[in-house]
């Protein structure tokens, strides 16, 4: 009877999860869905490096520019989600659905490479000589140089959906679902990415995003949750925003910290992580569905962040553009090379 229970309860977990799983990809690809005489997908990652900034998203879209004003797109190669990218060891690092990772040292020509599993790849970071990649069902891949890698599992409750390096330590962060409950998971390694330890994260909030800077890790998450921690991701702090929205992605450039997400209304920046403030770019009107952010970067003294339907910012229902800010307060929208759009 002891072990029809469990067996019970274990398939209950999987299938719950699986059904976030599936509500999860069905949010992702809501957002992307629209229609436009140009491109139009999903921007969902950005970084920057060999001064050139570099941001991918939707149907294997990549996109290049130097200033973050003017755009190029890029030929990847795939029709895959890219999720995630990374400038590290003079190399570009790309992950994205189906164990996608594609490498480029120019952000101009890309070379797929064999990551061993088929699970969705949401973040990738470079320290201590490793390239490590998180995703989905708990997925954690580690390599060298990009090209050859080595899959591991680390619960396969974890939804991978960050990771950062800091102060010689990786911190992921993912949404963890158990049934009933889905709660927010922090694992942190001090070595190579091999080894993992859970910490525990105090909210009951999943976690999408984290970075470093200041000495301090800062993730962030649904209902507008914000964590800290000081002492390399072994504890951490709940910070209090002014929103119960999705926050995706947090970055970290000219020492100021900024997080972006759901509606473009609410960008919010912070000197230390402790405190925020918020910074309205768009006004929501009512029956407006407003902007989706998903990434953020810092380079060429310019944070750039990217967002839903191949654009960062999405007045109304038409017009495509990225925003960049010298502070992170004040935003100027930039042109993807798309035209208008509307959304189903």
């Amino acid at each position: 009877m002891k072990f029809l229970s469990f067996s019970v309860l274990f398939i209950c977990s999987v299938v719950f999860f699986m059904s976030c799983a599936k509500k999860e990809s069905e949010k992702e690809s809501a957002t992307a869905t629209a229609t436009a005489t140009g491109t139009t997908n999903a921007l969902w990652g950005i970084t920057y490096g060999n001064s050139t900034f570099v941001t991918v998203g939707r149907n294997g879209n990549i996109l290049t520019s130097t200033d973050g004003s003017t755009w190029t797109a890029r030929t990847s190669g795939t029709t895959n989600v890219l999720y995630g990218v990374i400038y590290a060891n003079s190399t570009f690092v790309v992950v994205g659905s189906s164990g996608t990772i594609l490498t480029s040292s120019d952000g101009t020509s890309w070379t797929s490479r064999t990551s061993g599993t088929s699970e969705t790849l949401k973040g990738v970071v470079y320290g201590n000589s490793t390239f490590v990649a998180v995703g989905y069902w708990g997925t954690i891949l580690t390599s060298s140089d990009g090209i050859t890698w080595t899959s591991g599992t680390f619960g396969i409750y974890n939804h991978f959906k960050g990771v950062v390096y800091g102060n010689s330590t990786f911190v992921a962060v993912s949404s963890q679902v158990r049934a009933p409950n889905s709660y927010g998971s922090i694992l942190t390694s001090s070595d190579d990415g091999t080894t993992w330890t859970t910490r525990t994260s105090g909210t009951s909030s999943g976690l999408y995003g984290v970075t470093y800077g200041n000495n301090t890790f800062v993730a962030v998450g649904r209902s507008g949750t914000i964590l800290t921690s000081s002492d390399n991701g072994t504890s951490w702090d709940n910070r209090t925003s002014d929103t119960t929205k999705y926050l995706e992605e947090v970055g970290y450039g000219n020492n100021t910290f900024v997080a972006v997400g759901y509606w473009a209304n609410y960008i919010l920046t912070s000197s230390d992580g402790s405190t925020w403030t918020s910074n309205r770019h768009q006004t929501i009107k009512s029956g407006e569905t407003g902007l989706y952010l998903y990434g953020v970067t810092y380079g060429n003294s310019t944070f750039v962040a990217v967002g839903s339907s191949g654009t960062i910012k999405k007045q109304g229902f038409e017009s495509e553009t990225i925003l960049t800010s010298s502070d992170g307060s004040t935003w100027t929208s930039r042109t993807s090379g798309t035209s208008k759009l509307s959304l189903e």
